[in-house]
């Protein structure tokens, strides 16, 4: 399952290595992040729950961005 998020991230370079951050976390196929459309979108594992993987996202995407947002 596919879904976009919106986020509040202040340079490109914040935003890439918050994609590769997102990429790691477990339940997640992909993760591309538009800096240009502050978004997000997510493709999820099947049966995952979205919530508790966007939570560890923004957990690990705050330690490469301490100022970052993740609107979920």
């Amino acid at each position: 399952m596919k879904k976009t998020y919106k986020i509040d991230v202040d340079c490109a370079n914040c935003a890439a290595k918050m994609e590769e951050a997102a990429k790691k976390v477990e339940g997640v196929n992909d993760v591309i992040v538009n800096f240009m459309t502050l978004k997000m979108k997510v493709d999820f594992k099947d049966g995952v729950d979205k919530d508790a993987v966007m939570a560890n996202i923004f957990k690990e995407c705050r330690k490469v961005e301490d100022d970052c947002e993740i609107y979920f």
